[in-house]
């Protein structure tokens, strides 16, 4: 057989694995082996369930995982054999969704087959009140998991880029040559331009300080807990204990729907503030501001973080003047609609225009583009909004 023949077979055997089916898909390719393997896990999954026809008509996929948790779990078992991480993860998403299998993931044997991902976390957060006790310790392993890799992923970046933000925020009059920062020295002097020399001289040196270790600034991250919301809240809680761990920076967390939840004294460990809070319900973004609010005591050097599809169950204009109000005082208020990797959910479009307004952009962050938009807020310059919003 030539590479011709070889190329051929090859692009009929992808085929008949995309398209599900066999002589009816025209590719006349019958599978064997591992590829017949890799299909009957596609067609638990992706079939009509009827054996009438699989994906794109094919007459021999036929959803059948059912049911049955050790089915399930035998199906769990096949595709991470047969698929790399990113494409299980996938899978097990569309699992839960087509199939209706959340139940299933409250039995232990159940949780330990499943490949953790961020996803699966917030699955079993919204389980977590319906979970018997023989699971949880079971859930909490597997979310500490997905909480271990992400710290691992995001902790380095993030302290490093908000501890130059915090020196290059403390500044001072008096710098050695190598702390001088030259934009700014250079716009607080212009009125000492000598046009004859075309130069400046400068009677004031602006330059970096270098932060102690007390207290520079005060971050309050503020997390809608609605159910289209569990990503952030995963990703919100990781960061929330990422910046407590900076003895220059200190952190509180709040997560609400109707009612206001302070979890700062859990911050040591993100797992606690994960089942801490309780996805789905109203929203009043008003009452969760207001407590918010009431915890500043230094308006200058906070940060205030609302996360939020910005659904308001509460009182609208009260929501938008107390945003108005703190900036006023001088808190740096950041409107993220979505703390993730699937850029903004759905979100009420009039409020983020009203936010907009008051000079409060709501846009959706990716947890790589957190930090940057956190050092910005600290050094008071403008937002890395992202083009798209």
């Amino acid at each position: 057989m030539d590479g011709s023949d070889e190329a051929a077979r090859e692009r009929a055997r992808r085929w008949r694995l995309v398209l599900g089916g066999e002589a009816a898909d025209g590719t006349g390719c019958t599978l064997t082996g591992r590829d017949a393997a890799m299909d009957a896990a596609l067609a638990a999954l992706y079939g009509d369930g009827d054996g009438k026809g699989g994906r794109r008509g094919g007459r021999d996929r036929s959803a059948g995982l059912g049911a049955s948790a050790p089915s399930v779990a035998r199906w769990l078992g096949d595709i991470r054999t047969y698929f790399p991480s990113s494409v299980v993860q996938v899978m097990q998403r569309d699992a839960i969704d087509r199939l209706g299998l959340s139940t299933l993931l409250l039995e232990p044997e159940m949780l330990e087959a499943v490949e953790p991902d961020v996803h699966l976390v917030g699955t079993l957060l919204s389980l977590n009140k319906a979970m018997p006790e023989t699971t949880k310790e079971t859930a909490r392993a597997v979310v500490r998991r997905v909480v271990e890799d992400l710290e691992k992923r995001l902790a380095t970046r993030t302290k490093a880029t908000l501890t130059g933000a915090l020196d290059r925020s403390a500044r001072i009059n008096r710098p050695r040559h190598r702390d001088i920062d030259w934009n700014r020295t250079i716009a607080a002097n212009l009125k000492h331009y000598l046009p004859e020399y075309r130069t400046i001289v400068p009677e004031r040196l602006v330059g970096y300080g270098r932060a102690t270790q007390s207290t520079k600034k005060e971050v309050i991250l503020c997390i809608d807990q609605s159910g289209s919301m569990a990503a952030s809240v995963v990703y919100a809680s990781v960061f929330g204990a990422v910046l407590a761990s900076m003895r220059t920076i200190s952190t509180r967390l709040v997560v609400f729907d109707t009612a206001v939840v302070d979890l700062t004294d859990q911050l040591d460990d993100p797992v606690d503030v994960l089942f801490g809070t309780q996805l789905g319900g109203g929203t009043d973004i008003n009452r969760a501001l207001a407590y918010c609010q009431s915890q500043i005591t230094r308006p200058a050097d906070t940060v205030v973080v609302l996360i939020s599809d910005l659904y308001e169950g509460g009182i609208r204009d009260g929501m938008l003047k107390r945003v108005a109000a703190m900036k006023a005082s001088g808190v740096q208020f950041v409107a993220l609609l979505a703390l993730s990797d699937e850029g903004a959910p759905a979100y009420d479009r009039e409020h983020a225009a009203a936010l907009a307004e008051l000079g409060a952009p709501a846009f959706a962050c990716t947890p790589d583009l957190f930090p940057e938009v956190m050092a910005a807020a600290i050094e008071k310059r403008p937002l890395p909004v992202p083009e798209t919003v």
